[in-house]
């Protein structure tokens, strides 16, 4: 696994969001939000860290490497019964320990928001579900639960990201995860109790568009306000 992708925060450094890809892509292929917002002078006291999954045989890509943070054997039915477990806890694993770096630096659990795309937005979901602490947020894009008749037991007794706001954005048309799955997830995770904000976007297909991407902007806002001469 090659290191992640860092843009650093323009300023202090307060706050931290972990932008994990999809499948077969790379942490490079998401630097662009950070790029978009850097050129609007936005989230100056965050630094934006795009992890690179490691290179492992895909069961649907005939078992070729491929960049991926864990085995997907089908795409007809993405909540499969038979998940890659041992791969989604090496990867919930590796996302928990970033998340412990930028804790080290001293950033605080609360002004970290972990998020990401297809698979990445899965993995993102489970990771910062079951985080020790709680977190500043947690989104997921075009994206579904892992482990669902797990997850539940997995999460810290306490539950810390009770009370995490979590943001969800879907294409009504993806071809590859479909919308359905990404409601489904949402509907779940507020069955169970938490605050899940899914938004649903017309004509998109499994991929990211402008006003999902402001709706994401201004999901960040809330969550990690700028913190400017005071203290965290």
């Amino acid at each position: 696994m090659s290191p992640p992708l860092t843009v650093p925060a323009l300023t202090r450094h307060t706050a931290t969001v972990i932008v994990a890809h999809g499948l077969g892509d790379s942490g490079a292929g998401w630097s662009f939000l950070a790029e978009n917002w850097r050129r609007r002078n936005k989230f100056e006291e965050v630094s934006f860290i795009f992890p690179n999954a490691p290179h492992i045989p895909i069961t649907i890509n005939m078992g070729m490497r491929m960049a991926g943070w864990y085995d997907l054997a089908s795409l007809s039915d993405i909540n499969q019964r038979s998940e890659d477990e041992a791969g989604i806890k090496r990867s919930q694993e590796y996302f928990h320990n970033l998340i412990k770096e930028e804790i080290s630096k001293g950033i605080p659990a609360n002004r970290i928001v972990i998020g990401g795309f297809s698979q990445g937005g899965a993995i993102s979901l489970l990771s910062g579900l079951t985080y020790s602490e709680k977190l500043g947020g947690i989104f997921g894009l075009s994206c579904y639960l892992l482990l669902r008749n797990k997850i539940r037991d997995m999460i810290p007794a306490d539950n810390p990201n009770k009370e995490t706001p979590i943001f969800m954005g879907h294409g009504d048309i993806d071809p590859v995860v479909r919308h359905e799955w990404g409601q489904r997830t949402a509907d779940t995770l507020k069955e169970w109790g938490w605050n899940v904000d899914f938004r649903t976007y017309e004509g998109l297909p499994h991929s990211a568009d402008p006003e999902e991407i402001d709706d994401l902007e201004n999901y960040l806002k809330q969550r990690i306000p700028p913190l400017g001469d005071k203290e965290e």
